[in-house]
């Protein structure tokens, strides 16, 4: 089985990635291959922290490995908070970085009176598959709700509505939410490149 790393110890995008690829593959954890160390993240697009993340893994500990960012990109907040998503509210000193409640009450907070609740999430997934970079992108399209709603999922779970649907990310469960979210697409391509790689 083809052993892969993939650059996170975010066991929710961990689970999520895993039941999307399924069992052709091995995927490693920064966890499961001893990394402990923060990895670079200071670029200021979604693709340059992929590409960081990744290129550090294979250079530091000479895997091939994948890594990904993600971004809720707001029509209203010309496109915020995209690559500061996780560390939105940290930004303005409301909370510490990573902390989802925080991020979210800024957002809604920043949005009470938009009319315009469009938004998408966005996920870049950087590849380097014997010393070559692949790109793929995700995007799933929606709104943002003026409420929290929904207890599944985590980051803006609860505030984001895709098109096409009633329920936040958080109502619907991960088993919808894993077939039509920004990373479920962006898996997906890369694992119909993988698996044609290994084909």
């Amino acid at each position: 089985m083809k052993k892969l790393v993939f650059a996170t110890n975010n066991k929710h995008k961990l689970a999520e990635v895993r039941a999307i690829l399924g069992n052709q593959f091995d995927i490693l954890s920064l966890n499961d291959i001893k990394c402990y160390e923060e990895l670079p993240e200071t670029a200021n697009t979604l693709e340059g922290n992929a590409r960081q993340k990744a290129l550090y893994i294979n250079q530091h500990y000479h895997y091939d490995c994948f890594a990904d960012d993600t971004g809720l990109e707001v029509e209203a907040l010309d496109g915020a908070p995209g690559v500061y998503s996780a560390r939105y509210a940290a930004l303005e000193g409301t909370g510490e970085a990573h902390d989802s409640q925080a991020n979210m009450n800024r957002l809604l907070r920043d949005l009470q009176y938009a009319d315009n609740r469009k938004a998408q999430f966005r996920t870049a997934i950087c590849l380097i598959l014997d010393n070559k970079e692949y790109l793929f992108e995700g995007i799933v399209k929606g709104q943002i709700t003026r409420e929290q709603r929904g207890t599944a999922g985590f980051g803006y779970d609860s505030i984001f509505m895709p098109d096409g649907y009633s329920e936040t990310f958080a109502e619907l469960g991960d088993d919808i939410k894993n077939k039509i979210s920004h990373r479920a697409h962006a898996v997906q391509q890369l694992a119909d490149f993988l698996k044609n790689q290994l084909s």
